[in-house]
């Protein structure tokens, strides 16, 4: 358990942005993705906007990768994520992934490595709370009106969430740990933390680890506007993700994916690597409450982030920055902030909160990822993005006397920071990052 676990690598396909350069800078811009739905006809949609990932094309050309370790002549290489053939195999979801991946993989600087790489000793874990939805929906209509005969033999391979990793595993060569967290909202905080559990345990060396989702489709909106837990703020969709603040009326559908290198800090070391910081924390813990509701004043959540906490060995004063939860609904919220301040008495003094999903929307199974990379960078940088649309804090809030980054973000030192992952089912997941010293 003294393995110590670094970041090496960090991709991402947001509403903010094709890459993780582009996402970091809008979000610390404060710029909403959050506009009307184009993924299908929304018209008549309860809720017709979304925070959708746009212009990605994984056809186009890109220079070249040699993930199979081999310099032979016949060598497969990776000149282009995918080609428009192999793309009908796969769901949104594992198509958002294989983006983030390779975006990742090749920021490590391992592909020029591989040869003296043990593949069996780099893994991979995609967190994916609900898989391919909008497959299921497309395919089911075909079936409904042209019958069984009609029905893709790909159709089972685009919608089983644990493909995301598989595709990866194969596209990368990965024969380490291959594994699919399903756990809602928390799914791919817990494929982080879990894959710094591996590395942490030497069942590996490298994980590539991160989520991916996309559920923006009409029984995905639907069903969650069926259960009022979609913002209905049609005329203002920019301003409609508002966490924190007393006029939230629900979360905005996101999609997405986020993927981090994770790798043994002496491996990163020995190899001159770029580290990015380093995981020092990880806590998760159950509600045991109810279906959809946190228990009241986030006990659950704040058992998680108490273990993240103490099993990172820091003092409270030296974490910075919460990225939190922070969904925008009207409940969440609040509870969630208690937590925070329950565990962090003194946070008026060094701590600042936001949430980001108040410009991504909710990513629901890659929440946890983007908001991992988000945390991560706040360290490396020094800078805390902000809660867009905090126009009038929450009264409840406002009494717990910390700041939550209304608007603007800010440069501060940030040492450690916290990011915060809560699910359907009553499941939590917690992540500290740090600078790597």
């Amino acid at each position: 358990m003294n393995r110590r676990v670094v970041v090496t690598g960090i991709g991402a396909v947001s509403p903010l942005g094709l890459n993780a350069q582009d996402t970091w800078k809008n979000a610390l811009l404060g710029k909403s993705g959050i506009d009307s739905i184009s993924l299908f006809d929304s018209q008549d949609c309860p809720v017709p906007f979304a925070g959708e990932v746009k212009g990605l094309d994984l056809t186009t050309p890109r220079p070249p990768l040699r993930p199979y370790g081999s310099q032979s002549p016949d060598a497969k290489v990776i000149t282009q994520v995918s080609d428009k053939k192999e793309l009908k195999k796969m769901g949104r979801f594992i198509q958002l992934s294989l983006a983030a991946g390779i975006e990742a993989y090749e920021d490590s600087g391992l592909d020029s490595l591989r040869d003296s790489l043990d593949s069996t000793r780099f893994g991979v874990n995609v967190g994916v709370g609900m898989g391919g939805l909008p497959e299921i929906e497309a395919v089911h209509e075909t079936y409904r009106t042209k019958g069984y005969k009609r029905i893709t033999p790909f159709f089972i391979p685009q919608v089983i969430p644990n493909l995301a990793s598989g595709q990866l595993s194969i596209l990368l060569n990965l024969k380490g740990p291959n594994v699919c967290n399903v756990t809602a909202c928390s799914s791919s905080a817990h494929s982080i933390g879990e894959s710094f559990h591996h590395i942490q345990l030497g069942m590996a060396d490298l994980m590539l680890a991160g989520g991916a989702e996309s559920v923006i489709s009409p029984l995905g909106l639907g069903g969650f506007a069926s259960m009022k837990a979609l913002s209905t703020r049609v005329e203002e969709p920019q301003k409609a993700s508002r966490p924190f603040d007393v006029d939230r009326d629900g979360f905005v559908m996101g999609e997405g994916s986020a993927m981090m290198v994770l790798e043994e800090r002496e491996h990163a070391l020995k190899r001159g690597a770029k580290i990015y910081g380093e995981i020092v924390g990880y806590g998760l813990s159950g509600d045991a409450y109810h279906m959809t509701s946190p228990a009241p004043e986030g006990e659950g959540g704040y058992r998680a982030m108490k273990m993240a906490l103490e099993r990172s060995g820091i003092s409270k004063q030296k974490l910075h920055y919460v990225n939190a939860h922070g969904t925008s609904t009207p409940a969440g919220d609040v509870e969630e902030a208690k937590a925070i301040c329950k565990l962090f008495p003194e946070a008026k003094e060094h701590l600042h909160i936001s949430s980001t999903k108040s410009m991504t929307g909710h990513l629901l199974g890659a929440a946890g990822a983007l908001e991992g990379v988000f945390a991560l960078l706040a360290t490396r940088d020094n800078q805390i993005p902000p809660t867009i649309n905090l126009d009038h804090l929450d009264p409840e809030c406002e009494k717990l006397g910390v700041s939550f980054t209304p608007h603007q973000s800010i440069q501060k030192t940030v040492e450690y920071a916290l990011s915060n992952s809560f699910g359907f089912g009553g499941t939590n997941a917690c992540l500290i990052f740090g600078k790597h010293a």
